[in-house]
């Protein structure tokens, strides 16, 4: 497997740090409302390379974190009247549900920060005594200047951040690149005992102590959307490094932005969109083609025809599927032939070239490439004089890789009695020839939501996409 790495900028072959193993961090999403459609790329992307790692014969301990104590979070309890940790429960279940209609499966961990606050505190004082932080009146501060090598992962000079800082100005600062580790309590929020005093902790401590709790000092991938990469995962790497004198992580992986309607998206424009408000529109299914359409690193364009281009994408799977199980119902078993046996050996190529893309930084690109190269030749190869061992072979390498990227969910359903009677006379129709009658019935199919085509094998009847 070879990773983009956004810390050295290049491919690197991904090499664990436990033979057999691989350790990934994911940062989640702040649990105050429904997660956005941009949110949606990196679930389903890291989703993927988890199942990816799998695939390869490793053990995989995925973590995605739930971000459950930020200002956000306040803001919106106070305004509901709730509690933090009500809104942020029922914002979790929010998420599960999200998430696995988009085909994400659950990590193997969902840390919540708030119950991590002990290890969190323990990260703090050990920056405290290695003079890496700074009290301040009840907040605790990290020294950026202080750790030499600020600016590694996103290319910052700490100088040129000094002077072009666009925060504002806090007396407690020693810098205005300084960023909180603990925030003393104000009225009306949460807060916990520290050394500090009542307080809670700062966005960038909690992933660190919540990563390093699960994973350990060092971790193997650590990823995120590519907004991610300054100040969270820069500020992410200063205290975990600080605190261990160890490498924090080995391979950093970002996706790139989506765009709406190659607009970024932002509340201001009016074009911000939960996953909820797209799922009420689209197939969960088709989010999850559109996502894999592009590499995952470059930009991504969410519009209405690029949707229904994956929905098209998408429908030509399950075309295919239809397809390979009408030929199984079918063939009859007979001896392979010369043409069988290189369509056969031509198909587990195609896969090949699947496994090749996804382990070339998760090419997924490429990897449907190679999937639809295999839709072309079982539509144009597989009929009715195929051997039953070409036919199962283009099956089972399909569902073993649409499977791997999360398609063709959906189960082929039984024919309602209905459908099948009205289907049955239409053969009957056309073998007595009486085509005005097979048309009239091809009609009531295609009104009940049925696609009717006739081929060299028969008729075939299925529900329309």
């Amino acid at each position: 497997m070879r990773i983009y790495n956004s810390q050295s900028r290049q491919k690197e072959e991904f090499i664990p740090l436990k033979e057999g193993q691989a350790g990934i961090y994911c940062c989640g999403p702040t649990v105050y409302d429904y997660f956005h459609i941009g949110n949606a790329r990196p679930f389903i992307i890291f989703d993927l390379l988890r199942r990816v790692l799998k695939r390869q014969g490793l053990k995989v301990t995925y973590v995605q974190n739930f971000t459950d104590i930020d200002d956000k979070m306040i803001q919106r309890a106070n305004r509901e009247g709730v509690t933090v940790k009500e809104l942020g429960d029922k914002f979790i279940q929010e998420y599960f549900r999200d998430a696995g209609a988009l085909g994400v499966e659950p990590a193997d961990e969902h840390p919540r920060a708030t119950a991590h606050i002990p290890q969190i505190v323990t990260l703090i004082e050990e920056l405290v005594d290695k003079g890496l932080a700074y009290e301040a009146h009840g907040d605790v501060y990290y020294s950026a200047a202080s750790f030499p090598e600020y600016g590694k992962l996103s290319g910052q000079n700490m100088e040129e951040l000094e002077e072009g800082a666009r925060v504002s100005v806090d007396e407690d600062k020693r810098s205005p690149v300084d960023f909180a580790l603990w925030k003393a309590a104000k009225p009306g929020e949460p807060s916990w005992d520290s050394p500090w005093g009542q307080g809670r902790p700062g966005w960038h401590i909690e992933c660190s102590a919540m990563s390093m709790s699960i994973l350990g000092d060092s971790i193997d991938i650590h990823c995120g959307g590519q907004d991610l990469i300054f100040p969270h995962h820069e500020n992410e790497i200063a205290q975990s490094e600080g605190a261990t004198g160890k490498p924090f992580v080995r391979y950093w992986m970002h996706n790139g932005f989506l765009n709406i309607n190659s607009e970024k998206m932002s509340k201001s424009r009016g074009n911000f969109f939960t996953v909820r408000d797209i799922l009420k529109e689209y197939e969960a299914e088709d989010v999850r083609m559109l996502m894999l359409s592009a590499h995952y690193r470059s930009p991504l364009n969410f519009s209405r025809e690029m949707m229904e281009q994956a929905r098209a994408s998408l429908t030509r799977l399950y075309t295919a599927r239809d397809h390979l199980a009408f030929l199984m119902e079918k063939a009859q078993d007979r001896p392979e032939n010369s043409e069988d046996a290189a369509f056969i050996q031509e198909a587990r190529d195609m896969l090949r070239r699947f496994d090749e893309a996804l382990a070339d930084d998760l090419n997924t690109a490429e990897a449907l490439g190679a999937l639809f190269e295999l839709v072309y030749a079982v539509n144009t190869r597989l009929g009715q004089h195929s051997a039953q061992s070409a036919i199962k072979t283009a099956w089972d390498i399909l569902h073993e890789a649409t499977g791997l990227l999360g398609l063709l969910t959906k189960k082929q359903e039984a024919l309602p009695q209905e459908v099948k009677a009205l289907a049955e006379a239409r053969v009957q129709a056309r073998a007595d020839r009486d085509w005005q009658k097979s048309d009239a019935l091809r009609a009531q199919l295609t009104g009940l939501g049925y696609t009717v085509e006739d081929t060299p094998q028969g008729q075939k009847v299925r529900k329309a996409l």
